[in-house]
């Protein structure tokens, strides 16, 4: 469990749904939130002395659509039936990375800055579930195993002994959005440490997901999509692997489903529309958090692979491993991710990547359903827009 797991731990906020000046620990991760959004500013305003794009900048000739190489396939069919549920990527040579936002828009390109350079990359063939997984497939898992999720387990006095007992409660991250406008900048209004939260109550104790089977589980720490990537003999996928997966065999496009985010007026992923963060208008068919596979697939079969849930990778989380890769001069085969994390905003917090965007995601303020983009998530915590899906080599 991470440090920052263990400063909520041991100060644990009271029940409250919104942030509360006396909540120690819900203070503590609102301020986690917005340090790691400072630091992040830094971070990109830094990158562009170096040439990087940031946000309210013109990006240097060559930086995205030239840098984009057609897609070159696996000719090879899968080598077998397809698994249950998923179907065949059949891998190949790519080129990683984000592209420019279609109106150039500053949250946009603000998104794209740790996807940068554009490089080639190779990966192997493999299968990949098609949606996320839902809330049946896991209760499957919990009920065969046994298994209690990260947000499930109740601190033990021995491992915070300064925290009062009383603080010592399991809970999550859930997004509580406020009932009117708020400045960007506070998260105090939208993000709240909810105890008893946790996958079968995802927005806490007194929520529920009966009725929800069909929907992606969500409230998993890294550990937990492990388990039970193990159980059902698969694995997580890599950053690579997601991203070639996600285009569908597409180069350069800034979707999953190509260069337009709504093609003749269609709505092609779960996203947030109206004003952020206060009011989801829901004109895409869902106000926050939808079943899978309610929108079109890519050409590869997948659902979902932009908006609804973030999704676990393998991969640590480092702001400049594109950059590592690109100066070696070759294409990267099957890379695997950096050896270590680290994150500017947070260098002593283990992040893995997360990819694909939330139902949260809007212009106005996450900009990642751009299919190249990237998020980063602290290894022992859930949240409410949070899930994954699998995959299997050949």
């Amino acid at each position: 469990m991470s440090k920052a797991s263990k400063r909520r731990r041991e100060n644990a906020p009271q029940p409250e749904r919104r942030p509360k000046p006396a909540g120690l620990a819900l203070g503590l991760i609102v301020l986690a939130i917005i340090v790691i959004v400072l630091g992040w500013a830094i971070y990109s305003n830094r990158d562009s002395k170096r040439g990087q794009v940031v946000a309210g900048t013109t990006p240097a000739i060559g930086m995205s659509h030239a840098a984009f190489e057609p897609t070159v396939a696996n000719h090879a069919g899968p080598p077998a039936k397809a698994p249950e549920g998923m179907t065949w990527i059949p891998g190949g040579e790519f080129s990683m990375g984000a592209n420019d936002p279609p109106d150039m828009d500053d949250v946009g390109m603000k998104a794209t800055t740790d996807g940068r350079p554009i490089h080639r990359v190779y990966v192997d063939g493999f299968f990949m579930d098609k949606t996320d997984v839902t809330n049946a497939e896991f209760a499957k898992f919990v009920k065969a195993t046994g298994y209690v999720t990260v947000a499930e387990r109740k601190p033990r006095q021995e491992d915070y002994p300064s925290a009062p007992p009383e603080n010592l409660v399991a809970g999550s991250v859930v997004f509580a959005p406020p009932d009117h406008p708020v400045p960007l900048t506070d998260h105090f209004q939208w993000w709240s440490y909810v105890r008893g939260a946790d996958w079968r109550h995802p927005e806490g104790p007194t929520s529920s997901i009966k009725g929800k089977e069909a929907y992606p589980v969500v409230q998993v720490a890294y550990e937990d999509a492990l388990a039970y990537a193990k159980w059902a003999g698969k694995r997580l996928p890599t950053e690579a692997e997601w991203e070639f997966a996600a285009r569908g065999g597409l180069s350069g496009k800034p979707f999953a489903w190509g260069n337009d985010f709504r093609p003749n007026g269609k709505w092609m992923a779960n996203t947030h529309q109206g004003h952020f963060p206060n009011h989801d208008t829901g004109e895409d068919g869902f106000v926050g958090l939808a079943p899978v596979a309610k929108y079109p697939p890519n050409q590869y079969g997948l659902y979902d692979m932009a908006g609804n849930v973030w999704q676990w990778t393998t991969d640590w989380y480092r702001p400049d491993y594109y950059k590592q890769l690109a100066q070696n001069g070759s294409v990267a085969r099957n890379p695997q991710g950096p050896e270590t994390p680290f994150d500017p905003a947070e260098p002593r917090e283990p992040k893995k990547v997360h990819r694909g965007g939330s139902y949260l995601c809007t212009d106005q303020y996450c900009s990642r359903y751009i299919v190249g983009t990237r998020g980063k998530g602290e290894v022992s915590t859930g949240t409410n827009h949070l899930g994954f899906r699998c995959v299997m080599k050949s």
